[in-house]
Formats: structure tokens, C-alpha cells, sequence
């Protein structure tokens, strides 16, 4: 047990798992994911975005390098197949601009119609990137794609065009139009780089980064992944960022998209590099009025996702559910199965480990209620300083 300013941060319950560590010195697999978000579906937004003969150029942060990038394309809840005719990749420099534009093509053509209901993989680009750099993808469409497959709350900020392909622009000229979601991308991928596997973070609005600044990269797993990388001497592993605001661990709803049970094959095990999983779910399910779920019926489902993600030949730690009281929806019955889940969360035999997430947030005076320097002010997210408390409660030799 790791004891960091006198608390006990987290606990193994696996003999000799400090052998395969999140800083593992291990070869790193052909290819690592370096990004993702979990796709969403928009068609509940009234009107649903679509776009046509327009192009997206969507900005995400890179959490492992390589020499060589693949993109990925969800058109997981679109209404229509979609063509996407133009797309590029480049280094982005600030804003809209970007550096040279490389095009990515797909079983070796200029175009790719991905099928509704599916997502599609590009070859593999030449370009080397590096963890902690932006990437920006854009993304030109000729005709109109329908309610589009997004990520919501992407708590940072892409670009749009007005008409046309403008998608090998290196100027922002043309992207006048700001957005706050990203849309049809789910994956970006490396390949050639040290990053010895991917860990994903599996959550809900807490993982996403609700509460956090805007385009600071402040989310927690991407403060894991900042403390990853700071370590001297021993290759960092990549951390994907799979939270959903709203996801439950047991039912599907219109705001927080497929459960983690339904979405944990898209979202997590096909992630390239899995080596590891760190799940903090359960408080939606606690909170829902559809009637909330007891904490039987969230364990239930978490040794689902233990025994799926095992089966995978990866790891998985449970992150502790972390206080809420004073929040909306608050009850005491509600606290009484957050105790419960939390105990067995900690309890031998069941994650490969935990990461106690509750004590490192929580109010030393009251337990159950987020100290006020790491509120957002909801008493349900974290600020920024939050979410770094949040980063340094993990042991990184685990």
C-alpha cells in the first residue's frame, strides 16, 4: 500500500501486480491508442447537428507519441450511410491553423463511406507526433449527414467551415464557426512510438471532465497521464479518456448514451494497447429516478465489466464513488449504497486493485461531502484542482 502525505491512496489485492506497471518498461504492442471519446447519439438534440458541404477540423490531445497516426470514424448512430471525401491530419499551432496537412486515406482510397451504425479505420499516416500535442482532424463532407455521432461535452473547442473542402487549410481563416463537441471521430492511434499500452479510463461525467477548465486538458486521466509522462527513465503508457456525463453502469438513457455494460466492447476492449482499466461508475445509476439501482444491482454489473475486461487478458481497478452530499438528488438511502459499493469496491478478490478516489476528495471534516477547494460548486464534480487530486491518489507502479 502506497502512503502518500499519511493517506492511504490505493491498495493492491493482486500478489505481484507491481510487476506489470502503468509505467511498464515493456516493448510497447504495434499500436497504442494515444486518444478517444466515447460516441454519443445527437438525435435527441432539437435539431439534431448535421452538416453538409462543410468541414469539421476537431482538436484532440495526444497522450502517447509514434511515427505514424490512424484515425478512426464513428457513424455509430447516424440515420444514413455517410461519405466522408476528404480528410487530413496535421499538427495543430494554434486555434483553427495547423501545420502541413497529411491526407489519410482508407484501404489505400481518397474517400470513405462508413455505414451507419459502424465506425472505420484509416491506413496508417506518416507523421510524427508526440505525447502532450494537439492533433487536429478535419473532416470534409460533400453531402448531408444526417442527426451526426458526436461527443457531447468535449470541454474543449473544434472548428467549422463555411462551404466547401477546406480541410487541407493550414490557416483558420476558414474555420469561423466554433464548436464544443467532437463529431464522427473516436479514436486516434499511434504507431512507432515507446508507449509500452493503453490504459482507459472508463467512466461517467467525473471521468469526462465536467467542472474542469475549458481547453486546458484538466480532466483527470489526462493529469494521469501528465504524471505518466513526467517520470524519467521509464516509458509512459497512453490513458484514454472513455468517460460519458450521464453514463450509468446498468441502463442506456438519451443524455449520458449505452451503458457502460453495452458500450465496454466499442469503447474499451478493441482499444489498441489495452493493457489496463480504471472504472469509476455507479453514482448515476444511484441517482436516476427510473427507479435509482441498488448497489447489488451495480455490483452486479461491475463484475460483468470484470470478467469481460479479464477475458481481454487486461487489468481492472475500481475507483471509489466520491462524495456527493449537498448535490442534487442527494439522499441518505442514496449514501447508505454509495457505503456499500465502496466497501466492496476496496474489498479482496474482486478489481485487480483500487484507487480511492472518495478519500482523495473528500471533506476531512465531513467524509461525505467533497471539500469546497476541489468543488466545482455543484458538490458532484470537481474543479481543476479536483481532478489533479484526483491524478496524484494513483500509485503509478501499479
Amino acid at each position: 500500500m502506497l502512503l502518500t502525505g499519511g493517506v492511504a491512496m490505493l491498495a493492491l489485492t493482486l500478489a505481484g501486480a507491481t510487476a506489470a506497471a502503468f509505467a511498464a518498461t515493456t516493448a510497447p504492442p504495434s499500436w497504442v491508442d494515444s486518444w478517444g471519446a466515447s460516441p454519443q447519439s445527437s438525435a435527441t438534440v432539437s435539431p439534431p447537428p448535421s452538416f453538409t458541404n462543410q468541414t469539421l477540423r476537431l482538436i484532440v490531445h495526444l497522450h502517447a507519441g509514434g511515427t505514424s497516426v490512424r484515425v478512426r470514424l464513428a457513424n455509430t448512430f447516424g440515420d444514413r450511410d455517410i461519405t466522408f471525401d476528404h480528410v487530413t491530419v496535421a499538427l495543430r499551432t494554434s486555434g483553427a491553423a495547423v501545420g502541413t496537412t497529411h491526407r489519410a486515406v482508407f484501404s489505400g482510397a481518397g474517400s470513405i463511406t462508413v455505414p451507419k451504425g459502424t465506425e472505420r479505420g484509416s491506413d496508417p499516416v506518416p507523421l510524427s507526433v508526440s505525447a502532450g500535442q494537439d492533433l487536429a482532424v478535419s473532416l470534409y463532407v460533400h453531402n448531408a449527414t444526417g442527426p451526426a455521432t458526436y461527443h457531447r461535452a468535449a470541454e474543449q473547442t473544434s472548428y467549422v467551415s463555411g462551404t466547401g473542402d477546406h480541410s487541407t487549410d493550414t490557416g483558420a481563416g476558414s474555420f469561423a464557426t466554433r464548436i464544443g463537441s467532437w463529431y464522427f471521430l473516436d479514436a486516434v492511434s499511434v504507431h512507432g512510438g515507446a508507449a509500452p499500452g493503453t490504459i482507459v479510463a472508463l467512466g461517467d461525467s467525473i471521468t469526462d471532465g465536467s467542472g474542469s477548465s475549458g481547453n486546458a486538458n484538466h480532466r483527470w486521466p489526462d493529469r494521469l497521464s501528465e504524471r505518466l509522462r513526467a517520470r524519467t527513465g521509464v516509458p509512459a503508457k497512453s490513458v484514454v479518456d472513455e468517460g460519458i456525463a450521464g453514463n450509468q453502469v446498468l441502463l442506456d438513457s438519451d443524455q449520458g448514451g449505452p451503458s457502460a455494460l453495452h458500450r465496454l466492447t466499442r469503447d474499451v476492449l478493441v482499444r489498441r494497447g489495452l493493457t489496463d482499466v480504471v472504472l469509476l461508475e455507479g453514482i448515476n445509476d444511484l441517482r436516476s429516478a427510473n427507479p435509482p439501482a441498488t448497489a447489488d444491482q451495480i455490483i452486479a454489473g461491475y463484475q460483468q465489466i470484470i470478467d469481460r475486461v479479464h477475458a481481454k487478458g487486461a487489468r481492472i481497478f475500481g475507483a471509489t464513488i466520491t462524495p456527493v452530499e449537498g448535490s442534487a438528488r442527494y439522499t441518505t438511502t442514496m449514501e447508505q449504497q454509495r457505503q456499500k459499493l465502496i466497501a466492496w469496491i476496496k474489498a479482496p478478490g474482486h478489481f485487480d486493485g483500487f484507487i480511492d478516489f472518495a478519500r482523495a476528495l473528500q471533506d476531512p471534516a465531513d467524509p461525505l461531502r467533497m471539500r469546497a477547494s476541489y468543488d466545482s460548486g455543484d458538490h458532484l464534480h470537481p474543479n481543476d484542482a479536483g481532478y489533479q487530486a484526483m491524478a496524484n491518489a494513483i500509485n503509478l507502479n501499479l
